[in-house]
């Protein structure tokens, strides 16, 4: 899909709302088939360079993953990184 393509240029070029998009196409299966590890190393690399929502969905990934301790650690900083949700 066209939206994947351009998200995929954009995330090479750095941007961190293209990354927590394929985040959630990858993760979640959207327009491309359905690969967990690769959405969240797209999380991973929005999150390491402050992206608050993806650190957020790295707790669900987490949380899914049965990693309770490591899901409220990933909450815990997206909450004092500003998530309010």
């Amino acid at each position: 899909p066209r939206a994947i393509e351009l998200w995929t240029e954009a995330a090479e070029l750095g941007s961190l709302g293209a990354h927590y998009n394929l985040g959630i196409a990858y993760y979640y299966g959207g327009d491309v088939e359905e690969d967990k590890p690769r959405g969240i190393r797209h999380w991973q690399d929005a999150a390491l360079k402050g992206h608050v929502r993806s650190k957020h969905n790295l707790g669900f990934a987490e949380y899914n993953n049965g990693n309770y301790m490591l899901a409220v650690q990933h909450w815990m900083i997206s909450a004092k990184m500003g998530y309010e949700r």
